[in-house]
């Protein structure tokens, strides 16, 4: 028998954005169907929102489900129903048989997700990214309070994948909505997730703030999924070409740290010279950072370093190999699977 996950132990805040990330077969999509039970674990318990699910059957399992939004990587939407009917569908299920009440609530979903446009439509008349929105909209019907988004952006061109991610930020913000993103890319995560867990051959093996992975990732498998988003920059220490070469230093710096020309301020105070070897700026969510390798020589090295430590700035040397870890979970239990 092939053991598809070993050893989870997570917790999902309630309100959060968390991210899964893993390659292809790491058990992403296994992991997420045990939250709402569509597998069942062999071994230890699902609870949700501090109750013990596991057992659930009949209508306590349909009560549940009713609570949990799920959207799918190739939307599984109903060829034969317009985008209103789509949306209309769980409503149905859940036997609300007031066709006003199903039209204001549909219309009220579909003006969230920016189709009402669209309403009478039918899937083949659709984008990708329309027919993933009208996914969510249809996710939102039974006013779920989690939504789990199972690869829901892969099959979407870059451009539409923002869009979808802005959607879903949007939805976390004002409806506070507890969102579970499954995904095999790292920018999705970068972009969209307070936290992450990293899945590797149906394991944790790191966990943490997305600005902590991101940007110190500890374990092969995490710096793996970084490079794969970064190419050019690379995560792994940079080779020494030069053995009387100053000190080699990756420095971060988060918020607005990150727009502050610490580096030259604290090189003039130190009398020190440096060199940019590799760098990179952006966002995770919408808080800024940099992060940049730099050669650092002169004559008051120690000083600098402690100069940028005092300012904030996480510094890491390069001359010692990466410590190997876990990232550890903490909050209020919404979703334990253990």
């Amino acid at each position: 028998m092939t053991r598809a996950l070993s050893e989870i132990d997570l917790t999902i805040r309630r309100g959060e954005i968390f991210g899964i990330i893993g390659s292809s077969g790491a058990g992403k999509s296994t992991l997420v169907r045990l939250i709402n039970l569509l597998e069942r674990p062999t071994e230890g318990d699902v609870f949700f929102d501090g109750e013990r699910v596991t057992d659930f059957r009949g209508a306590q399992l349909r009560r549940l489900r009713r609570k949990i939004g799920m959207v799918f990587q190739h939307f599984n939407l109903l060829n034969a129903r317009t985008v209103s009917g789509n949306v209309a569908y769980p409503l149905e299920l859940a036997g609300i048989h007031d066709k006003a009440e199903i039209a204001r609530r549909v219309a009220t979903l579909l003006d969230r997700v920016g189709l009402s446009q669209h309403a009478d439509k039918y899937p083949r008349q659709l984008s990708g990214g329309q027919k993933q929105r009208v996914g969510i909209a249809r996710a939102l019907a039974s006013e779920p309070s989690v939504l789990l988004c199972d690869e829901a952006t892969s099959a979407l061109d870059p451009q539409t994948t923002i869009s979808v991610l802005d959607l879903l930020q949007e939805i976390n913000r004002d409806l506070g909505v507890t969102i579970v993103i499954i995904t095999h890319e790292m920018d999705v995560i970068r972009r969209a997730c307070d936290s992450v867990a990293v899945l590797e051959h149906g394991e944790i093996v790191e966990g943490g703030a997305v600005s902590d992975v991101f940007l110190h990732p500890q374990h092969q498998a995490t710096r793996n999924l970084v490079r794969e988003a970064e190419p050019d920059q690379g995560v792994a220490n940079p080779v020494r070409d030069d053995a009387a070469a100053g000190r080699r230093l990756r420095l971060t710096l988060l918020g607005p740290a990150s727009r502050q020309a610490i580096l030259s301020r604290i090189a003039r105070d130190h009398v020190v010279d440096y060199a940019i070897l590799s760098g990179r700026v952006g966002h995770i969510r919408q808080q800024p950072y940099s992060q940049l390798t730099i050669e650092l020589s002169g004559r008051d090295v120690d000083g600098a370093v402690a100069g940028f430590r005092a300012a904030g700035v996480t510094v890491e040397p390069l001359d010692a190999p990466p410590s190997a870890g876990t990232g550890a979970f903490d909050g209020e239990a919404l979703d334990h699977v253990a």
